[in-house]
């Protein structure tokens, strides 16, 4: 039997738990900006902390942290959203919180390092098998890896 097969379902309960929890953080945040500030409000505070081509930057960072969100909890390309997340994130330590220091309290990197690095987890394991990708992918030479919440045991 293959690793996927006799693994108790704890792990896909695990990774849907967290889906749930990485997506609905950036869900709120991509809705904050698109929302509250908008699309103007979103380049406009881009352009004050120099990120690069900041009016196309902000309508790519609110359509990943919303449209992205909900396709990253349904399970669906959770791969690349995972990676396109932890580059959001990178950029936001960077380009904002990384002069701030550690801790969240005073405006620091700590919260966005966790969202990037919990983001690359799924980027590496895949959503589990309580996932959209798991449906599509499911008996496709190949692509099968993508539903898989484990490596392959040799």
């Amino acid at each position: 039997m293959s690793p996927a097969r006799t693994r108790s379902t704890s792990a896909d309960i695990g990774l849907l738990i967290g889906r749930v929890a990485i997506g609905g953080v950036m869900l709120m945040h991509g809705w904050q900006k698109f929302h509250d500030l908008g699309q103007a409000g979103v380049a406009g505070m881009f352009t004050k902390i120099g990120a690069p081509a900041p009016d196309i930057s902000a309508i790519l960072v609110i359509l990943l942290e919303t449209l992205g969100s909900v396709a990253f909890i349904l399970g669906f390309l959770t791969r690349p959203i995972a990676i396109l997340f932890a580059v959001d994130m990178l950029g936001a330590i960077i380009l904002l919180h990384g002069p701030n220091g550690f801790f969240v309290s005073d405006g620091g990197y700590e919260f966005v390092l966790l969202l990037g690095a919990t983001s690359l987890i799924y980027a590496f394991t895949g959503p589990g098998r309580i996932a959209v990708d798991a449906l599509l992918f499911r008996g496709r030479s190949g692509a099968r890896s993508a539903a898989r919440s484990e490596p392959v045991q040799s």
